[in-house]
């Protein structure tokens, strides 16, 4: 089963919006085929383990099929994984946890069992999770999975007074920031970064077969026609500023003007641009609407405050580097509590040396424990 996960990691920015999936068959204890999911529209990992194994002119009867998710049981893009694996007829499945998507859900193990294959389920689960906890949210809670990328010094500044941040971090940390932004399916940010920074927001420090796409929350549709984030289309912009002329340039650059009006302010309609909302938890509901399992946001301390507060951040990855820098811009610009036990609280998951610079990784726990117990059918 770790082989199969280990074949799913390494398409880890392959498959998106499918899961990353891995598929190993084995005899005797003996790997005899693998495979895993690849562009959306290609073949699933068992048709891949499948392939490999007819290429070697070897069968399947009798084998042990291990999948890092279950095998789809309905017409997608492709058609089931599931007819195949009972046509290969294996003598046995086993696979780390039910798929959430609800046109499976169980109904792969279901067809395996009435075919007569021996079926077991629940091995690794929790570790394929890692794999894919944004197919997993978007699946059952309808919204992305949301991480926070921040680089910081080690008295948690971001920038100067100024705004200049380039570079707290070193090119190691630089690199694998872009293999966080490689395997989402957006990279998203606000408009104060992009008017400071003018960010692209593609990947370009580590080679990936497709780019995510790139957002912008911009609550007065305020963004500059040459700001470098439209270049090449395919931008996305969240706005509470229903402006048609706006709109019109913006769509003939290429990008898609997506309308999120904070409607909990009952007088936001009235306010003037300068002081709209974007409705964040709507924006995510969106974004799980069009196929977008997993978010990472590069964004400034007031966007940051306003996702956390909102309830949308399940992770924070967090790059220190070993500098003070004193006065100067913070992680996250978070309303004053009054009692701890009110804080926004995270768990340490990772900790993990880049050059001279740490890369913390944070979870809320009770978010991830939500994600786990769909997992689980029953």
């Amino acid at each position: 089963m770790r082989q199969a996960m280990a074949l799913a990691q390494r398409a880890l920015y392959v498959p998106a919006p499918n899961p990353r999936v891995g598929c190993v068959i084995a005899r005797d204890g003996k790997l005899i085929a693998q495979g895993a999911t690849q562009h959306v529209g290609g073949a699933h990992a068992e048709i891949m383990a499948l392939r490999d194994l007819e290429s070697h002119g070897l069968s399947a009867e009798g084998a042990t099929v291990y999948i890092s998710l279950e095998p789809c049981s309905h017409y997608g893009r492709t058609p089931p994984c599931v007819d195949a694996l009972i046509k290969a007829a294996p003598s046995r499945v086993v696979f780390a946890h039910f798929d959430p998507n609800p046109s499976v859900a169980g109904r792969g193990l279901q067809a395996l069992k009435a075919a007569g294959i021996d079926v077991t389920v629940g091995v690794c689960a929790d570790e394929a999770l890692e794999i894919n906890p944004g197919f997993v949210s978007r699946m059952t809670r309808g919204v992305p999975y949301v991480w926070l990328k921040v680089a910081a010094s080690i008295d948690g500044r971001t920038a100067l007074p100024n705004g200049v941040s380039q570079w707290i971090t070193g090119p190691q940390a630089r690199a694998d920031g872009h293999h966080w932004r490689a395997r989402s399916c957006i990279v998203l940010t606000g408009i104060g970064t992009v008017r400071t920074d003018n960010p692209r927001l593609d990947v370009r420090h580590v080679t990936t077969p497709r780019q995510p796409r790139r957002g912008v929350i911009d609550p007065g549709l305020d963004i500059r026609a040459d700001a470098a984030v439209l270049a090449g289309g395919d931008a996305v912009i969240f706005t509470a500023n229903n402006d048609p002329e706006k709109i019109d340039r913006l769509s003939a650059q290429g990008a898609r003007v997506v309308l999120v009006p904070d409607e909990s302010n009952p007088s936001s309609a009235a306010l003037p641009a300068a002081r709209k909302r974007v409705d964040l938890m709507a924006m995510m509901r969106w974004l799980a609407a069009n196929d977008i399992n997993e978010v990472h946001v590069e964004a400034g301390e007031g966007m940051n405050g306003a996702l956390i507060a909102a309830g949308c951040v399940d992770e924070l990855v967090l790059y220190m580097a070993p500098m003070l820098l004193g006065d100067g811009k913070g992680l996250a610009r978070i309303p004053a509590i009054a009692r701890l036990e009110d804080a926004a609280r995270f768990e340490f998951t990772d900790v993990t040396r880049l050059g001279s610079d740490i890369r913390i990784r944070a979870r809320d726990m009770a978010r991830w424990a939500d994600l786990q117990s769909k997992l689980h059918l029953g």
